[in-house]
């Protein structure tokens, strides 16, 4: 029987709460997770949208940038409610069972609030925060010219609260395997290792 998650937290009843991770695990993921994909949801429409993402951990937020104007900014403006996903992802793993097929996997799910961020001396501050955490040995004014007006005026920069988060972590080194049917020959561990 299905579970009823309306009126759950979006972080409720975990499938398989041995894989959750706890805060520290997660802070230390988003730190150095490459790419975001941002959930915004207008009049009932779902939207993914990529993007590379800062986690302000003194502020306790998500920073990440796009055009000044666009389907992102239009959604959030309508609807802050937004969610992020960020994932890491390993080798796959073959099975003799056909539902047990699975793959190495890290990720984090976080949820809360967006805003739009309007003072310029704040977006710089969260514009550089981005930056440095790509390319933390390059500075601004020396390697790098600073940001300038005009390019601030043609940036959205948008900073998400977060009010609850959820990591999960699959590394096992192999899937689940049946004593049941034949056991899969080595070399198709071997030709999925390093896919």
């Amino acid at each position: 029987m299905p579970r009823d998650y309306i009126g759950q937290s979006p972080t409720a009843f975990q499938r398989r709460p041995h894989l959750t991770k706890d805060d520290t695990w997660i802070s230390n993921f988003l730190k150095q997770a490459k790419v975001g994909h941002i959930g915004t949801s207008v009049e009932g429409q779902p939207f993914i949208t990529p993007s590379i993402f800062w986690y302000d951990e003194a502020r306790r937020q998500i920073v990440f940038h796009s055009n000044i104007a666009g389907r992102i900014r239009s959604n959030i403006e309508a609807n802050p409610k937004v969610t992020l996903e960020a994932s890491e992802l390993g080798e796959l793993l073959p099975s003799n069972v056909a539902l047990e097929f699975s793959l190495q996997y890290r990720s984090v799910m976080v949820f809360g609030t967006a805003r739009v961020v309007t003072d310029p001396a704040e977006m710089r501050t969260l514009l550089y925060g981005l930056i440095k955490k790509y390319f933390p040995e390059l500075t601004a004014g020396k390697e790098y010219r600073e940001i300038t007006e005009k390019e601030v005026r043609a940036t959205s920069v948008y900073a998400i609260t977060i009010e609850s988060w959820s990591g999960k972590e699959n590394w096992d080194a192999r899937a689940e395997q049946s004593d049941e049917w034949a056991p899969l020959e080595e070399k198709w561990f071997e030709v999925y290792r390093n896919k």
